[in-house]
């Protein structure tokens, strides 16, 4: 079996009030997975670094560009059964404006955004969940032992 890597994970965040809030959009009904509330999620383009298909869907995704976008140190993955492999799928946060002006694109039907409780109770993937607790650990607490590699792009 062979193992791949061409999805992305975005999670965007925004800080009020010193409360750290995430962004889910919820899956319209032409698509796989209706109704399902997720993070932004993406293929890599060939030729594309995934850092960039992350900044990329997410300015498709949501109209948004990113004030910081880090590497989260954490992967997801999944099992493909029609194509039989493993597919490995990068994990970023991206920092937004906190009054940012949200346009989301026709692949989602609603947007709404959340505390880190009602991020993981929205989630239907487990892995999905643990990217929101350990962008949520990192974002709060003042000593990291976690390293968030900030890449810095514009």
């Amino acid at each position: 079996m062979k193992v791949y890597s061409y999805m992305i994970e975005a999670h965007i965040v925004r800080k009020v009030d010193g409360n750290i809030e995430f962004l889910l959009l919820k899956r319209s009904d032409k698509d796989i997975y209706p109704g399902v509330w997720q993070m932004v999620t993406g293929s890599i383009l060939s030729g594309e670094k995934a850092y960039e298909a992350a900044i990329r869907e997410i300015k498709e995704e949501t109209g948004l560009t990113p004030l910081k976008l880090w590497v989260v140190p954490y992967m997801n993955s999944f099992y493909s059964r029609y194509r039989n492999h493993v597919c490995m799928v990068p994990v970023f946060c991206a920092l937004v404006e906190g009054d940012c002006d949200i346009k989301i694109s026709d692949e989602h039907v609603e947007y709404k955004w959340v505390n880190k409780s009602e991020a993981v109770k929205s989630l239907a993937w487990i892995g999905q969940r643990n990217s929101v607790e350990i962008i949520h650990e990192y974002l709060t607490n003042e000593i990291n032992v976690l390293n968030f590699e900030e890449i810095k792009f514009k």
